[in-house]
């Protein structure tokens, strides 16, 4: 048995351990397919007020740059889809959204991680990333095997659809490689049908800026009244483009505690949301992902939606 089979399979027996329903690995280099499109998309202004995007576009692309002597992207990917979910008629938060936020699960998942790693294999070095760093995460899930592209911009797997996070490890050690898989949309539209502000402007390309996550979450100016009546009860984040996928139909419960949601969150109103008090908020989302947005930004969103 070669020493790279060896640890290929150490690497992904360990990825189960820790709670990720998969692992790819792919060769550490220039990500060629996608410069011209990262290229498009910021000159397009798709990223609207999300600047951080124009940063380290070198880095993004070449994750040599950003680990020197990297070898290989391990990426993984870990299951956040509920078993309960809120009230029917209420002020909706995206799934990911219900429990504590990932980027602290998954970071604990992954420091532990690359000490198995160090400590069954020796020498090897590299860092960590759970969405927080010039990654192109999606790419590089998708070079290795793990789904592909959907039209609607996330990975998707016949497996388990697309209701997970993706993380990644890049390390200085040479592994065996996964291939990519074939993209399995068809001529299915209904990602692109359903967009209320029709941010997927052509299949596999969406305006981020005109995404309802994007207008909840990352703008922090007042919401565009050209907009209004458009979101459909979302005040922190957006499903619908993941609800009304047919490969969605495949997702299972997590067993992570952790994402489990405080138990006022599935049964709040609309009416329990409007009134809500920053004290309330700050019990809800002690932890949460939510939090990103503050108080006033939730306050800003509910009132959009009255």
């Amino acid at each position: 048995m070669t020493s790279k089979f060896k640890y290929t399979s150490l690497i992904k027996t360990e990825a189960k351990r820790l709670g990720f329903l998969s692992c790819g690995i792919s060769k550490a280099e220039f990500l060629e397919a996608e410069a011209p499109r990262l290229e498009r998309y910021l000159e397009q202004d798709f990223h609207g007020q999300m600047q951080y995007m124009e940063n380290h576009f070198d880095k993004r692309l070449d994750p040599t740059k950003l680990v020197e002597g990297s070898k290989s992207v391990v990426s993984l990917l870990l299951n956040y889809y509920p078993q309960d979910f809120q009230k029917e008629d209420t002020f909706k938060l995206s799934k990911y959204a219900y429990g504590v936020d990932y980027h602290f699960v998954i970071k604990e998942k992954l420091k532990e991680f690359l000490h198995t790693i160090q400590t069954e294999i020796g020498e090897v070095h590299g860092r960590a990333f759970v969405d927080s760093a010039p990654v192109l995460d999606k790419a590089w899930a998708a070079k290795s095997g793990l789904g592909w592209i959907g039209k609607h911009s996330n990975l998707l797997s016949q497996q388990v659809g697309s209701f997970y996070f993706i993380a990644e490890l890049i390390i200085d050690l040479e592994l065996d490689y996964d291939g990519i898989t074939t993209d399995h949309c068809g001529t299915c539209t209904k990602c692109i049908d359903a967009c209320p502000t029709q941010a997927i402007t052509e299949p596999y390309v969406v305006n981020g800026s005109k995404c309802i996550s994007y207008f909840t979450i990352e703008l922090k100016d007042q919401l565009p009244e050209s907009e209004k009546g458009k979101f459909e009860d979302w005040m922190f984040g957006c499903d619908i483009c993941q609800d009304v996928c047919p490969w969605n139909r495949f997702s299972k419960p997590h067993n992570e505690p952790l994402f489990n949601p405080h138990p006022d969150l599935l049964t709040m109103t609309k009416h329990d949301w409007e009134d809500i008090s920053a004290d309330v908020f700050q019990d809800l989302f002690r932890k949460s992902a939510v939090k990103r947005t503050k108080f006033t930004g939730l306050k800003r969103n509910i009132d959009f939606l009255k």
